[in-house]
C-alpha cells in the first residue's frame, strides 16, 4: 500500500509537502454521485495553513489519483488536556470534483443572466443520446459552455465516448445532476464522473463494463473477507405516469411503464408519477416512468469487504458501474452493478477495500437520506411549473 495525501487550491496548485502523520482515511466513491471522504490529520501549523476554504484534497493510491475534490469541512479541530499530547488533531471531510457540478441548478436559458430567465421556458432534449444530454447539461451550467461566473475552474469535457441510447429529458431549476442521473439511467445505464488529469478536472461519460467473468469475488479466491446480503420486494413494478393537466381541458396523457418480470416474480406494485410534460410525443413521460422503475427495482443489496490481489484491484480491474460476480458461501452466486467502492486505511495498519453491489438503491446512504432526496426531486418538479 502506498497512499499520498496532497492539498491543492482551486487552481490545482499543490500547497505544501505531502501530508504525513495522517490516520483513519475513509473514502467512498459512488456511481453517478459525488464521493464522500474523511481523514484525521495532525494539527501542525504547516498543515493547518493549508486547510483553507476552497482548497481540495487529493488522495493518491499506488501512484494513481483515487479521488480529488473540495474540502467540505476543512477544519474540525479537537484538542484536550486528557487526550494525546501535542498540537491536537483535525478531521477533514472532503468530496470529489463532481460535488462542484452538483452545486449548480439547470438554467433553461444558460446563456442569459438569472434575471432574464423566462418562467415558461424549459431545457428540453428530444430523443437524443443520454451522453449528449448529460454532457450538454454539465457544459451549459458548470463547464466551458457556461457563463463565466458559473464555470467550475479548470473543468473541461473529455471527447464524447459515443455511449448511451436515445432518451428524452425536460428540466429546469433542478439540481443539475438529477436530470443527468435520469438520462443516464433511462439511456443505457451509462456512468459519468470527474477525474483530475494533470492541471485539468475532466468530466466524461462512460459505458460500465460487464466484468462478471473476470471480476469474481469468493472465499475460495481469497479476495473476500466479509459479506452482508439482503433482497427485498420491489418498491414498484408499474409506473403510472400522468402528463400535465391543461387548464380548462379534460384531456390528459397517461402512460404506463412496467417491469413485468418483477411483477411476475413478486407482485404488482403501482405508483402514480407526475411526468412533468404535456404528452409523450418526445418520450418524456416514458423516460420519467423508466427512471422511477429503475429506482424502485427489487433491491438486491450486497455489501462486500474485499481485498485487492495482484489479479483483481479496485479502480484498475473493475470500477464503479461495472457488473461483477460475488459467490456467497452458501452457494448463491450474485451478479450485479458496483454502486460504491470504499477505501479505508491507517498509516500503520494498511488498507481495506469494500464495495457495495446491487440495485439502484444499493448504496451506503441511510434509507431516510434516499427518501429525502426522492421527495425533494418530486417537490422540485411541482414547484418549477
Amino acid at each position: 500500500m502506498a497512499i499520498t495525501l496532497l492539498i491543492t487550491d482551486k487552481d490545482l496548485a499543490v500547497q505544501g509537502d505531502p501530508i504525513t502523520g495522517w490516520s483513519d482515511l475513509d473514502v467512498t466513491r459512488k456511481f453517478r454521485e459525488p464521493a464522500a471522504g474523511s481523514v484525521i490529520l495532525p494539527a501542525y501549523p504547516e498543515v493547518m495553513a493549508q486547510l483553507q476554504p476552497g482548497n481540495r484534497m487529493v488522495v493518491i493510491r499506488d501512484g494513481s489519483i483515487w479521488t480529488a475534490g473540495p474540502m467540505e469541512q476543512p477544519t474540525d479541530y479537537e484538542w484536550s488536556v486528557d487526550g494525546e499530547p501535542g498540537v491536537g488533531k483535525v478531521t477533514v471531510n472532503f468530496s470529489d470534483d463532481l460535488a462542484l457540478i452538483a452545486g449548480r441548478i439547470v438554467w433553461p436559458q444558460a446563456d442569459k443572466t438569472w434575471d432574464l430567465q423566462l418562467g415558461d421556458t424549459w431545457r428540453s432534449f428530444d430523443t437524443v443520446s443520454s451522453e449528449t444530454i448529460v454532457r450538454t447539461l454539465v457544459d451549459e451550467n458548470a463547464g466551458p459552455g457556461a457563463r463565466s461566473d458559473r464555470r467550475v475552474p479548470h473543468l473541461v469535457l473529455a471527447a464524447a465516448a459515443g455511449v448511451g441510447t436515445a432518451t428524452s429529458v425536460r428540466t429546469r431549476f433542478e439540481p443539475v445532476l438529477d436530470p443527468c442521473r435520469q438520462a443516464a439511467a433511462a439511456g443505457g445505464g451509462i456512468g459519468f464522473r470527474t477525474r483530475q488529469i494533470g492541471q485539468q478536472i475532466v468530466f466524461d461519460c462512460y459505458a460500465p463494463a460487464d466484468r462478471t467473468a473476470t471480476a469474481r469475488f469468493s472465499t475460495g479466491l481469497g479476495n473476500l473477507r466479509g459479506i452482508a446480503y439482503s433482497q427485498s420486494a420491489p418498491e414498484l413494478t408499474h409506473a403510472l405516469v400522468a402528463g400535465r393537466e391543461e387548464e380548462g381541458s379534460s384531456i390528459r396523457t397517461f402512460v404506463q411503464v412496467a417491469d413485468t418480470a418483477a411483477a411476475a416474480a413478486w407482485w404488482r406494485v403501482e405508483r402514480y408519477v407526475d411526468g412533468g410534460a404535456d404528452d409523450d410525443d418526445r418520450g418524456e413521460l416514458t423516460a420519467s416512468g423508466t427512471s422511477e422503475i429503475a429506482e424502485g427495482a427489487a433491491p438486491v443489496v450486497l455489501g462486500t469487504v474485499t481485498v485487492d490481489t495482484p489479479d483483481l484491484r479496485a479502480g484498475v480491474d473493475y470500477d464503479l458501474g461495472d457488473r461483477v460476480t460475488v459467490a456467497l458461501p452458501h452457494g448463491l452466486v450474485v451478479t450485479d452493478v458496483v454502486r460504491a467502492i470504499t477505501l479505508q486505511a491507517k498509516a500503520e495498519d494498511g488498507e481495506q477495500v469494500s464495495s457495495v453491489v446491487g440495485s439502484q438503491d444499493a448504496t451506503t446512504d441511510p434509507q431516510i437520506v434516499r427518501l429525502i432526496r426522492t421527495l425533494g426531486r418530486r417537490l422540485g418538479r411541482l414547484e418549477t411549473r
